[in-house]
């Protein structure tokens, strides 16, 4: 089973105006709203392509119910523990520029701390967890490492996808997959990577710090994977793109549906490429047809031997 941490969901309310200026009244022209939050995106994606998982977090007030509610109407099982501040709204504003105004959301006590803690005991060998998102300002920045500690009693394979500091941290417990953009990973070095080749020293230096397989994605450059058979390079289909929210998501969630069936890292990664792809060229979250459409679009390069 595939299950997804989200520390801070959000209901994301996308509207769209038309030459929006600062300052005056701007009418909203199409609206629409989603729960969001990375690993609920991932929940979503591996939804709509026909996979299970089971969605965990926090989630608080009318707006935490929202949510709760949405993703039972999709047929997504969740778990998620009840806090008393309101889950956040972020608000994502698209006309000339794609602007974002993101919530702070509820704080997390150490009650509902250990509530997670409970649950993630439970998982096996056969499980994988996806640790997906920023988590609050009042949280330690090893708290994925805390997670990840748990799970190696029962060997649950662990995917993070977060930044910085607590990022770095997970890489201490060889995290089964990572996926930092290519800013991202500017980032993590601080330094300035333009360059395909840049990528690749890079993501070769998170293998070494210990991340199995490192996915880093380059927006229409495609996306580079570094792993143990290799180095390789994704081509990116072409397409408009309509909706950069949920991409990067979705190229996890599209990994770990190839995965979770064989095993099998490359066939993985193209799927990934694909469904993070078909989000970018929709409204919401890919849909399985557009990503069978974009499949064939992709081609898999070998750069480098393991």
């Amino acid at each position: 089973m595939i299950y997804t941490v989200t520390f801070n969901p959000s209901i994301d309310y996308f509207v769209e105006v038309e030459n929006f200026k600062v300052g005056n009244l701007n009418r909203i022209k199409k609206e629409h709203k989603y729960p969001g939050g990375k690993g609920i995106n991932v929940s979503r994606v591996l939804n709509n392509i026909g996979t299970e998982s089971k969605a965990l977090g926090f989630i608080g007030g009318f707006t935490g119910d929202y949510i709760k509610k949405y993703l039972d109407n999709e047929g997504i099982d969740s778990d998620f523990i009840k806090v008393d501040e309101d889950t956040r709204i972020n608000i994502k504003l698209k006309s000339n520029k794609e602007t974002e105004i993101n919530g702070k959301g509820p704080e997390i006590t150490k009650e509902n701390l250990n509530k997670l803690y409970e649950k993630v005991s439970n998982l096996t060998n056969k499980d994988f967890l996806v640790l997906a998102g920023n988590v609050q300002k009042n949280l330690s920045r090893d708290i994925y490492l805390q997670i990840q500690n748990i799970c190696k009693k029962n060997k649950v394979k662990v995917i993070v996808d977060a930044t910085d500091e607590t990022l770095i941290n997970t890489l201490k417990q060889y995290p089964f997959l990572i996926k930092p953009n290519i800013h991202e990973l500017s980032d993590i070095f601080n330094t300035e990577i333009e360059t395909k080749e840049d990528v690749i020293y890079y993501a070769r230096k998170l293998n070494e710090m210990g991340a199995r397989n490192v996915i880093v994605s380059m927006a229409d450059k495609g996306a580079i994977l570094a792993c143990d058979k290799g180095v390789y390079h994704a081509t990116a289909p072409r397409g408009k793109v309509k909706n950069s929210v949920g991409a990067g998501d979705s190229l996890i969630a599209g990994f770990l549906y190839k995965y979770s069936k064989n095993s099998e890292v490359l066939e993985s990664f193209k799927w990934g490429v694909a469904c993070g792809s078909a989000t970018a060229f929709s409204f919401d979250l890919c849909k399985k047809e557009d990503v069978i459409d974009l499949l064939e679009k992709i081609n898999i390069v070998k750069l480098k031997e393991a």
